[in-house]
């Protein structure tokens, strides 16, 4: 297939308006629930200590300041890569933006992992089997799945990501809200203090805005979305309302549930957890049931974004493509390539480890968001700087306790994503010169059309 026909494959392979507001709601909430739930909420119990729940209401803090470069951004630019457009706008096509939208695409998969973990360590739960080598097998066995689904068309995801959404939300709520009435609201997990204190809480926020992230899933199908330039910002705030309403309300149900050592003990399978307590074997077991519907529709709909993602890098020449002798699009072979790491990863690497190398990726790729935003692009787009800056300090302030609490527990990870984050931007140096393309780091703005001022005025609404 020469690479014009594949360009117009791969461009058809991209409609406008597939994706309706609900249905783009569903996305993001299903990638964020489907992790932020039953993959972190242990992990951050573990850091936090009893004020578990605040770290997550500090996590959606952050993550509205965090989503108005994005907003703004998609309004003016709405793109099947989103994070890849933000960056390129913000940077020009060089090793920045190239390496920041790597960053971005390694901390999805590294999403699509930890919840496929998720999923195999809730699905063994009711056998009493705790690890061991089933874990990744089922991982990687859902990760597969996913990929059928995923390679069924736009409309089959956006269709299975709607039903599933509705069923795990109307479903964790509902837990969350039994939960605390079953327990009597009584705070169990107060009896039990955080040993790491308050750098250990603001170490927790990284993971917990790991919980939020999925709203970029949003940004990076914005060209697919139904009247775009409105909707985009809509359902982004939408998808981190819902959020932040049911995290709040399943960590007070678990809170009032178990201790503080009880979290940390059972830190993979929490809810599960803490179900058994208040609701018994019943509860237990509509908690699992949960659990395996979050994480498979989580998984789908994060393969569907960075699938996009990758191919929109590919386009702008931003990454390097091998076809191996497969035929098909580029898209086909990069959600192949995604399942791949993905299953390599899950393999590889327990729940905590795979969070935590998904947290320093993510929060350094968000830096370089509002950096570049910022000082290039702000009066461009009409957006308020202050702002942008208060995203870029309250990551940098997160970044650097998550980093000290990690450096203290488990200073291997730490080494292992700087080796990576440098890696990634050595080879995107490498590859950009060996096509000739050279680093723009004023941006590439005046290549663009101007957002009409139509666009900019939505942008401040």
């Amino acid at each position: 297939m020469s690479e014009e026909s594949e360009g117009r494959t791969q461009a058809a392979e991209y409609k406008s308006g597939s994706i309706s507001l609900t249905g783009a709601v569903a996305m993001g909430t299903g990638v964020m629930i489907g992790a932020g739930i039953f993959a972190l909420t242990g992990q951050i119990a573990g850091l936090a200590g009893p004020w578990f729940p605040l770290s997550f209401a500090a996590g959606a803090l952050v993550t509205l300041f965090s989503a108005y470069s994005y907003i703004a951004m998609s309004n003016a630019w709405p793109s099947a890569g989103g994070i890849a457009m933000i960056l390129t706008k913000a940077y020009g096509p060089g090793t920045v933006a190239a390496a920041a939208s790597v960053l971005m695409a390694l901390s999805m998969v590294i999403n699509e992992s930890l919840v496929a973990r998720t999923f195999a360590t809730y699905a063994l739960r009711p056998f009493g089997i705790d690890g061991g080598p089933l874990v990744p097998l089922i991982g990687v066995a859902l990760i597969i799945f996913a990929y059928m689904v995923n390679v069924s068309g736009n409309r089959s995801v956006g269709r299975w990501s709607i039903v599933m959404s509705a069923v795990k939300i109307a479903g964790i709520a509902l837990f969350g809200i039994a939960a605390l009435w079953a327990s009597g609201g009584e705070w169990q997990s107060g009896n039990g203090g955080a040993e790491t204190g308050g750098l250990g809480f603001a170490g927790s926020v990284a993971l917990s805005i790991l919980a939020f992230k999925g709203f970029t899933t949003i940004t990076n199908s914005g060209a697919e979305i139904t009247d775009p330039h409105r909707n985009v910002g809509r359902t982004i705030l939408i998808s981190i309302a819902i959020c932040t309403a049911v995290y709040l309300l399943v960590a007070l149900a678990v809170a009032t549930s178990l201790s503080t050592e009880q979290i940390r003990a059972a830190q993979d399978y929490a809810l599960a957890e803490a179900a058994g307590p208040v609701l018994g074997q019943v509860g237990f077991y509509l908690t699992v049931a949960l659990a395996l519907v979050a994480t498979a529709s989580g998984l789908i709909a994060s393969i569907f974004a960075v699938s996009r993602m990758l191919t929109m890098l590919t386009d702008m020449k931003m990454i390097p493509h091998s076809h191996f002798g497969m035929s098909g699009s580029i898209r086909s072979h990069m959600l192949i390539y995604t399942v791949f790491v993905a299953g390599a990863l899950t393999v590889l690497f327990d729940l905590g480890r795979i969070a935590s190398l998904g947290a320093f990726f993510y929060l350094v790729m968000d830096m370089a968001v509002h950096w570049g935003v910022w000082r290039n692009l702000r009066d461009k787009i009409e957006v308020r700087g202050w702002i942008l800056l208060t995203a870029l300090a309250l990551d940098a302030a997160v970044l650097a306790a998550f980093s000290a609490i990690k450096w203290q527990s488990d200073p291997l990870i730490v080494v292992i994503a700087l080796a990576a984050i440098a890696l990634v931007l050595l080879a995107e140096r490498l590859f950009l010169a060996r096509n000739g393309q050279r680093d723009n780091a004023a941006g590439t703005h005046s290549q663009h059309p101007q957002p009409s001022e139509h666009k900019k005025e939505r942008n401040l609404q």
